[in-house]
């Protein structure tokens, strides 16, 4: 092995239950370089990044660190090797300190004698000073800005004298001041001899940080490169290939009068991030408008805001015509026509305790009262067995629980669960999200149906060849900016995915 690679991976596969995550992969990181990796959405590369952080251990595949074996069946182990991983998602405890933070879980204490506090805020201190910072160890994290919790991040992975650093979306939640001081700190560290490893869906980014490029490609290495010798062109050349299109939109499709208007919508977190900037937009009858973008973008944010669970927002929406007030609640504004269906099915789309027939009703009970306190129960057995029957939902009986279906099916339920509401508006956020390729394909043609019965569609997807797929028109977000608006006809996939790196 060369001197010049620190670890390498050699025919690394994972097997989940249904997918192969990733196929016989090779892949290396150069020494003391910022060794980027990029890919779409599912191209493997959090799956490939959680094998060398021993986070998870491969099917099959052999690992090797300065040329010798190794086997990382733990964090632990990884972080003994000297490889540390800083997830996009901060894990850090607020109400601690910097100190706290950096050393929790291996606190410098013996026997038993008290933590060595004044010790470890002097470890804290020149870990800290290493990276530029001035922030004392004794300040709380809860008091310090994202992206200088991002750095406490940084500074508790080398106080275990990490040689190699995983950065997992690093600016995802940074400003523009806080990302060049993150950059900074990166080129100082591998001048100090660190190997970074990078994942990011920037690409003007990457090219201004990396020293060497990596691309996965639905499981498989695709190409490899020094960052000096290739332009943005052959990145997304590299990532999309050439395979071809499935249409699921038949021709000569027509749409009414718009269904939801969105003018100068803005919403900005409690710690000052804007998370959707001044976007404003369309939705007719019939049609189904999708929003493509990124880990980041806040398309989820939108949809939130859309349905009123996230109300500090400014701008105003309409739907059919009649304004629908900031501080309407969800139910209030599903009773006006709007439906969701979340991007995380498990934690807040379904019961997963409830039978089948629970979930699909209990959105929608306001519309199966009799009188007022009783439901009217053969309605509502009426309802279900039509919405079972019309999706196509395989079910041995209504009342079995949810938790017992397959991804696709338990998606049906959330999306039956929303058309008993007789929406005027289906937002649908990543629809496909955790579903085999045929669920998919049936969701597809669910929404082209319901387009067809003058429902207005939008949806968010991160997978260009969904939105490509489905979309009469194609919104981009990037940075919680609105980057792009055109017609499917005219969209090609090479101008989305600049779109998306657009506004950071």
């Amino acid at each position: 092995m060369s001197d010049d690679i620190i670890l390498s991976a050699h025919g690394v596969s994972m097997l989940f239950p249904g997918t192969l995550a990733l196929d016989s992969v090779d892949y290396r990181v150069w020494r003391g370089k910022v060794n980027v990796i990029i890919g779409e959405n599912g191209a493997g590369k959090s799956t490939l990044m959680k094998i060398l952080a021993g986070v998870q251990q491969p099917t099959s595949g052999e690992l090797f660190l300065n040329g010798e074996k190794v086997v990382l069946n733990s964090t632990r182990a990884a972080a003994k090797l000297g490889i540390g991983m800083v997830h996009q998602e901060l894990n850090l405890f607020e109400n601690l300190s910097v100190a706290e933070n950096i050393f929790l879980g291996r606190e410098l204490q013996r026997g038993i004698m008290p933590i060595n506090e004044a010790e470890q805020e002097r470890r804290a201190a020149a870990l800290m000073a290493r990276l530029d910072q001035p922030i004392s160890p004794k300040e709380l994290v809860g008091n310090l800005k994202v992206g200088q919790q991002q750095l406490v991040e940084i500074a508790r992975a080398l106080a275990e004298d990490a040689d190699i650093l995983i950065l997992d979306e690093p600016t995802s939640a940074l400003s523009k001041t806080e990302v060049e001081v993150l950059f900074r700190v990166i080129r100082e560290l591998t001048r100090q001899g660190v190997s970074i490893i990078y994942i990011s869906h920037r690409l003007e980014e990457l090219m201004a940080i990396g020293d060497m490029i990596t691309i996965l490609r639905d499981g498989r290495f695709q190409a490899e490169a020094r960052v000096s010798d290739i332009d943005v062109p052959w990145i997304v050349r590299e990532m999309l290939g050439s395979e071809p299109m499935s249409n699921f939109l038949p021709d000569g499709r027509a749409f009414g009068a718009a269904v939801l208007e969105v003018e100068h919508l803005t919403c900005v977190s409690p710690n000052g991030n804007t998370l959707v900037d001044d976007v404003t937009f369309n939705v007719r009858a019939g049609e189904i408008v999708g929003i493509y973008g990124l880990m980041g973008a806040g398309r989820t944010e939108l949809f939130e805001c859309l349905l009123g669970s996230e109300r500090s927002y400014l701008g105003k929406v309409w739907l059919d015509s009649k304004p629908v007030p900031t501080r309407l609640p969800p139910a209030e504004r599903i009773r006006m026509g709007m439906s969701l269906v979340p991007e995380d099915r498990k934690r807040a789309g379904i019961f997963p305790a409830s039978s089948v027939s629970s979930n699909l009703t209990i959105a929608s009970l306001w519309r199966r009262l009799s009188g007022r306190f009783a439901i009217a129960q053969q309605q509502e057995q009426e309802a279900v067995t039509q919405t079972v029957g019309n999706l196509a939902i395989k079910i041995s009986s209504p009342e079995v629980a949810i938790s017992a279906l397959s991804g696709g099916n338990q998606q049906k339920v959330v999306i039956g669960r929303s058309l008993l509401t007789s929406p005027r508006l289906l937002l649908l956020d990543e629809p496909s999200r955790g579903i085999d390729v045929g669920a998919k394909a049936e969701v597809f043609r669910m929404m082209v149906r319901l387009s067809e019965q003058g429902i207005a569609v939008l949806f968010s997807t991160s997978d260009l060849k969904e939105i490509m797929a489905v979309a009469d028109r194609i919104l981009v977000m990037s940075g919680g900016k609105l980057t792009a608006d055109m017609m499917r006809g005219d969209a090609e996939e090479s101008a989305l995915v600049k779109a998306s790196a657009q506004g950071f």
